[in-house]
């Protein structure tokens, strides 16, 4: 059982031991794994008030890495992200709710491109530690899906076997290591 109220404070994603990423079906018979090199976030956690805690995350389109250039191009253009207009993905948390001793929900307003949906993403507490350079660290681990046509996503191709070549349903993996702000 985890005691949520030492947590208290600002904490500041640290972009080098998190990720961000998403798992997309390819061709009906695969996953695909992609994440955003380049982000930034901030929570504030209120272990004694769990609803005054609050999260903002902004992720950088043009960082997208699923390990394959052309995909990644393709992710960027106008037939997807259109990085050219909407450079960043962002989320801001609308109401944090603790479920148990360990897990966290947290309700938020994700927009991608010009559309904003409201997203429920549970994280469950992975631990705290102060590593070797003092920096107090939280941890947290998540997932959700969303549909991907609901934020304008909608390129697509049919298969000649039937179904289509990237799947509607996208789940989205939070791994997250913050440090507490002075």
């Amino acid at each position: 059982m985890t005691d949520m109220t030492s947590l208290n404070g600002t904490y500041a994603i640290d972009p080098t031991h998190s990720s961000l990423g998403f798992i997309a079906r390819h061709a009906m018979i695969t996953k695909v794994r992609g994440s955003f090199k380049e982000f930034e976030g901030v929570a504030t956690v209120d272990g004694q008030n769990p609803g005054a805690s609050n999260v903002k995350v902004t992720m950088q389109v043009a960082s997208i890495d699923t390990r394959n250039g052309d995909r990644d191009a393709h992710l960027t253009s106008a037939d997807f992200f259109d990085v050219e207009n909407f450079p960043t993905i962002t989320f801001d948390s609308t109401k944090v709710e603790a479920v148990d001793a360990d897990t966290v929900e947290i309700t938020g307003d994700l927009t991608i491109k010009d559309v904003t949906k409201s997203v429920t993403i549970p994280f469950e507490y992975t631990g705290a530690a102060k590593d070797p350079f003092g920096n107090e660290r939280i941890g947290f681990e998540g997932k959700t899906e969303v549909n991907r046509k609901d934020f304008g996503l909608t390129w697509n191709a049919a298969l000649d076997t039937g179904g289509v070549l990237v799947s509607e349903k996208i789940t989205l993996e939070f791994e997250i290591s913050a440090i507490k702000q002075a």
